[in-house]
């Protein structure tokens, strides 16, 4: 895809934006660690999790706060920001509906961390930081339609519907598959600049890009960047579901924002999204909730047959950068193609390794 004609006037922001998101992100998380480990907010081993010490959780609270500062004096600063007179910014409405969004889901998933609510409560949040984005004018109004130029244009209700099973479906993604050291933070990484380098291109925005989403992209890549020095593994600190339940529905909104770019992130988010859909039909099939752990995540599987798990957390990496990758040069119609065929994969993959 080629690049946008203010593709390169938005680069010095973008830069400033990651290092800044980073630096603030690295500083932060000891901090955040020291306090939630004083306050018992502590993750144990048991026998589904890998981990063989007392740790503790709630670190994503480092990454909500440093993609909040910077993203949001951008937001704020708008046209004043290096590159972005131009550009086309995101209304006021779904500023609002992105940072408040995003700091209530923390919020939530920050009591999760404290109290260990049960999945049904869960639940009535994510369903409810769904319903904030969609009171702010954020929905999915329309998708790429892979077998005709024009788009697949959703009317009202059902735009309203696919946006809540979109943000609830992409929280519980990231949470899923937040079974290992620096995978999930990992993963929505390569998401964010991977969506961030498309946010760049011709292929949105009627041809001009959208260079302010991208930097809200880069930002938030910068903020798991600077976490993912003390989460990576061996980890010191976990997200926590106040990261996990942020990170799901920030990601969720920049995905939709502008010109919706669901196909994609569907592609390059694919291990987790299939992981979490082949989990429920296995849990379903066999007559339990679908929200109750054990080790039938793909990253359980790989750890099984003998990899380490810097070597799974890697191979995972590997597997989201080369989606991402393909969600870049591809059209939509081979995107959709490329996500039907890693399910039916990743499903051959599972059972293979099962047996």
């Amino acid at each position: 895809m080629s690049p946008a004609p203010g593709a390169a006037a938005a680069l010095p922001s973008i830069i400033v934006g990651f290092l800044l998101a980073a630096a603030i992100a690295f500083g932060l998380t000891p901090k955040v660690g020291s306090y939630v480990r004083r306050r018992g907010i502590i993750d144990r081993p048991d026998a589904r999790r890998t981990h063989r010490q007392p740790l503790p959780r709630g670190g994503g609270v480092a990454v909500v706060l440093a993609f909040t500062l910077v993203a949001g004096t951008m937001a704020l600063l708008g046209s004043a920001v290096p590159g972005m007179s131009g550009a086309k910014p995101i209304s006021v409405n779904e500023g609002l509906g992105l940072f408040l969004g995003g700091l209530v889901a923390a919020a939530i998933g920050a009591i999760d961390d404290l109290l260990d609510l049960r999945a049904r409560w869960q639940l009535l949040g994510q369903i409810a930081v769904a319903i904030i984005a969609v009171v702010f004018g954020i929905t999915v109004r329309f998708i790429d339609n892979p077998f005709a130029t024009d788009n697949i244009v959703f009317p009202t209700p059902l735009a309203i519907g696919f946006t809540v099973v979109w943000i609830v479906g992409m929280i519980n993604s990231i949470n899923f598959i937040d079974g290992l050291d620096g995978l999930s933070s990992g993963i929505a990484l390569i998401a964010a600049v991977t969506l961030g380098l498309l946010s760049l291109t011709v292929a949105v925005g009627n041809g001009l890009g959208q260079p302010f989403v991208a930097v809200l992209c880069f930002v938030l890549a910068g903020a798991l960047f600077g976490f993912l020095r003390w989460n990576f593994h061996p980890a010191v600190i976990f997200q926590g579901t106040s990261g996990v339940m942020f990170l799901g529905f920030t990601l969720a909104v920049l995905s939709i924002l502008g010109t919706a770019k669901v196909i994609v992130a569907l592609l390059v988010l694919g291990v987790p999204i299939i992981d979490t859909f082949w989990v429920i039909v296995r849990r379903v099939s066999r007559g339990r909730s679908p929200f109750t752990p054990d080790r039938g995540h793909i990253h359980h599987r790989l750890l099984d047959l003998g990899l380490s798990h810097r070597s799974t957390v890697l191979l995972i990496y590997a597997i989201c950068a080369s989606l991402g990758l393909v969600s870049l040069v591809a059209s939509a119609e081979a995107v959709l193609y490329a996500f039907l065929a890693a399910v039916v994969g990743f499903g051959l993959v599972i059972f293979i390794i099962a047996r």
